[in-house]
């Protein structure tokens, strides 16, 4: 009974594995709808962005966490100051429109988002690339400014 139970629970791990891989390869569209249609809840506090690694690849999230931790040992508010998914320190978003590039074969993306924050028209290009986690942005573009630039990052 024992060796059959083994060789069922393995047959089962084998099945999981597949459903687990899709769970995680999700499109670039869903990972920008993630992110952005909580805000347009009201009483939405905002994305953890400081719980970095769930959205940015690992050297701009790195560099999100450092700012993060001398923030904390200086007690002093951190360069990032404001939230990088709106591009604004405050928000009320009304309505949120996307279109999305994907280039499969590249395992990267290129997101438009539009929103409508306080009255106010705001436009954000986020370039993402497909990691073994999943879908992670690898900048953040609007007004001229970028997230890279901002951290000093190439």
């Amino acid at each position: 009974m024992g060796k059959r139970f083994r060789r069922r629970a393995f047959a089962l791990a084998l099945l999981a594995v597949p459903i687990a891989a899709g769970a995680q390869s999700s499109t670039a569209l869903d990972f920008l709808k993630s992110i952005y249609e909580p805000y347009k809840k009201a009483g939405f506090k905002g994305q953890p962005y400081w719980e970095a690694r769930r959205f940015f690849v690992a050297d701009l999230a790195e560099a999100i966490e450092r700012d993060y931790e001398r923030a904390k040992k200086s007690t002093e508010v951190p360069a990032l100051d404001g939230d990088p998914f709106l591009n604004a320190q405050d928000w009320n978003v009304h309505s949120v429109n996307y279109s999305v590039s994907e280039m499969r074969s590249a395992k990267r993306a290129v997101g438009a988002i539009a929103l409508d924050n306080l009255g106010m028209p705001t436009l954000l290009a986020l370039f993402l690339i497909e990691t073994p986690q999943g879908w992670r942005i690898d900048d953040i573009v609007s007004r001229g400014s970028s997230l890279r630039a901002f951290f000093k990052l190439n």
